[in-house]
């Protein structure tokens, strides 16, 4: 089975598979809707979707004394590395805004509650659709007489900054740029070009959700997620768009620099980095796919973390070390970095008004992801650096595992918690 088919179906497993089965942490309306604008000068760019359509984003004005302050968020959902695949994805609302939901839920760091998200409620605040399957980071087209392909994740990224510097973007006095799961990866590739578009005054920073994706060793002894990555720079274009320095560092390896890990050293532009250490994207299609577990000794450990083998919860402590050992030298280094690196199972959790800021949400030392991001981006303080012990010690997780197992993770720990019925079916909508 191909890799890409088992990437785009990031949730199918984990998150779709458990919807329904406890109630929503937080109480009233679990966040609003934005409606959609299309860019319409992006044909003048060659900014195209897969299909051929327009790419489009959602827009929600800010306020008051957050009137001239932005956050961009990058939609995410897998990526396509041959054709078949980004064929078959140009016929979904991930290749395509014709397929897309016209409105789209803005809640976590984009809720406009100030109680919910007390330091960015009143910015101006936009959702990227994904419509590339290259996270906004390709440039070329595929024809073969009949129809066509556009890999123009660059020109997408590019005409929407065109479109909203007019709106207010041109003179904004604080922004961040964000983004989730795929989205997450785009946010490494994309946070110094964005600073360039800014004023020189303005306070810029960036900060990946669940994209910090390693070039890991599977479970059978190949590296997956670089083959994939190899082939999807090569198919899309996206080369000549990576760092040149990254690229001229890993010559003759350039796609590496899709990896963060590799590109993280050579970003100039402050950097927030949100991830847990058993990200369940990465457990599932980069530490354990399929296609390096062909009789399904994983399935059962992937669906209940509490049936795998003491060898598997080695090669899971094992990525964990990966992950901290890939982000040694920013931990050490970085003066103006900031990481919450948590020991959920989890995937995506800035959006989410659960795990980003509820009276329940996970912490490390008593610190919530809306705190630590926070006290990062405005300079409260110094200790904006949070790593967790390793599981299963956090008892404040919202892990993407069944309600009907979630105590036996911690039967004497009634805060181990998994996310509600409205929060799954958005994280879908956001990444799926």
């Amino acid at each position: 089975m191909k890799t890409t088919r088992l990437l785009d179906l990031t949730v199918v497993m984990v998150l779709l598979f458990y919807v329904g089965l406890s109630p929503p942490l937080v109480s009233g309306d679990p966040g609003r809707r934005v409606s959609m604008t299309l860019v319409q000068g992006a044909a003048a760019l060659g900014a195209f979707c897969l299909d051929g359509s327009l790419p489009a984003y959602h827009l929600d004005r800010g306020f008051g004394a957050g009137s001239d302050n932005w956050i961009l968020q990058f939609e995410g959902g897998g990526w396509c590395n041959d054709i078949a695949s980004c064929r078959d994805r140009s016929k979904t609302h991930r290749g395509s805004t014709r397929f897309m939901t016209k409105t789209a839920v803005f809640t976590g760091i984009l809720s406009n509650n100030a109680s919910l998200n007390p330091d960015f409620y009143n910015w101006n605040k936009v959702r990227l659709r994904y419509c590339d399957g290259a996270s906004f980071a390709g440039d070329t087209q595929f024809g073969n007489g009949t129809s066509m392909l556009y890999f123009r994740g660059q020109r997408i990224w590019n005409a929407i900054i065109l479109d909203l510097l007019p709106k207010g973007l041109a003179k904004a006095d604080k922004a961040l740029l964000t983004g989730c799961s795929a989205g997450g990866l785009s946010t490494f590739l994309h946070c110094d070009n964005f600073t360039s578009y800014l004023p020189k005054t303005a306070d810029v920073k960036c900060m990946s959700d669940a994209g910090f994706f390693l070039d890991a060793i599977d479970v059978a002894s190949n590296r997956t997620m670089r083959s994939l990555y190899t082939q999807l720079v090569s198919l899309q274009g996206v080369q000549k768009n990576l760092d040149p320095n990254c690229t001229r560092a890993f010559y003759p390896e350039p796609s590496l620099c899709f990896f963060p890990q590799y590109a993280l050293r050579f970003i100039k532009t402050p950097m927030f980095i949100l991830n847990s250490a058993y990200d369940v994207f990465q457990f599932h299609h980069g530490l354990a796919p399929p296609s390096a577990d062909p009789t399904g000794r994983w399935n059962r450990c992937k669906l209940n973390v509490t049936a795998c083998n003491p060898h598997q919860l080695d090669a899971l402590q094992g990525f964990r070390t990966d992950m901290l050992g890939a982000l040694m030298n920013f931990f050490r280094n970085s003066t103006r970095g900031g990481m919450f690196i948590n020991s959920c199972f989890d995937h995506c959790q800035s959006a989410l008004q659960e795990t980003w800021l509820s009276p329940t949400s996970p912490r490390i030392r008593n610190k919530t992801i809306a705190k630590t991001v926070g006290d990062w981006y405005f300079g409260r303080g110094e200790d904006v650096k949070e790593i967790d012990c390793p599981y299963p010690c956090d008892k404040t997780c919202h892990n993407l595992i069944p309600a009907s197992t979630t105590y036996s993770l911690a039967p004497n720990a009634p805060d181990h918690k998994s996310l509600g019925t409205g929060s799954q079916i958005y994280l879908n909508d956001l990444i799926s």
